[in-house]
């Protein structure tokens, strides 16, 4: 078993327009496909799964789409947030969130705090995120550490700059799946991703269950892994 798994969760705009229905109706389903995924993580015995929820660059969508999308996720914190709890589950947020609307940061922090001492599957949500955005925010701060003489440069390694990516604490990424048939990582985990197994599968995110994830899981179990060894 992988112990973290992250997922790309493409593919509720297509749902949608196969339907003929607005996008707001493919992300409803996405939301449902989420709840499903939690809860067959922490059946599966997984310690983490990162979800990628929204992009930095999701701000380039539509306003009406992205207001959309900040409703659907003050919703699911709010309705789910006591399940979530009730099931131990540990909420992450990981990306610069703070630069959300206030109130939505408000929300988030509480429902971190609320489920801290969780320890059946930490929930790690994506929210704009951007893995060259995090790369940066951790260079720069290393550099004004440096500057403080807080570190010595030269004593820099894998380990010391993973502690200020925004995954710090959370166990190395095993499992990257992506939905929908497309097969690039979209700037996301790009640092976590190195040594990852790589999963693509054709089934659009409203869809994807339980299923779709324990054969993603059996892929990877077939998996011989060398990090760069013979």
């Amino acid at each position: 078993m992988p112990r973290h798994v992250a997922i790309i969760m493409d593919g509720n705009g297509r749902w949608a327009k196969a339907r003929m229905l607005p996008r707001v109706a493919g992300h409803k389903q996405g939301v449902e496909a989420v709840k499903r995924t939690v809860r067959a993580a922490g059946d599966m015995g997984l310690e983490a799964l990162t979800l990628y929820a929204f992009s930095s660059e999701n701000w380039r969508r539509p306003a009406a789409e992205i207001a959309d999308l900040m409703g659907l996720l003050r919703r699911f914190i709010k309705s789910e947030l006591e399940e979530i709890a009730r099931e131990g589950v540990k909420l992450r947020i990981i990306g610069d969130y703070r630069k959300m609307e206030p109130d939505l940061v408000s929300l988030l922090d509480d429902a971190v705090g609320r489920t801290a001492s969780n320890t059946r599957l930490t929930l790690a949500i994506a929210l704009n995120y951007g893995a060259q955005d995090e790369l940066l925010r951790a260079t720069r701060r290393l550099m004004r550490e440096a500057r403080a003489g807080e570190i010595d440069p030269d004593g820099l390694d894998d380990a010391a700059f993973e502690k200020r990516l925004d995954t710090d604490g959370l166990p190395r990424l095993d499992l990257l799946i992506r939905t929908s048939g497309e097969q690039r990582l979209s700037n996301f985990l790009l640092w976590q991703a190195a040594y990852a197994e790589l999963v693509f599968t054709d089934t659009l995110w409203p869809d994807f269950d339980r299923a779709h994830l324990a054969a993603a899981i059996e892929t990877f179990g077939r998996r011989e892994r060398r990090y760069g060894g013979l």
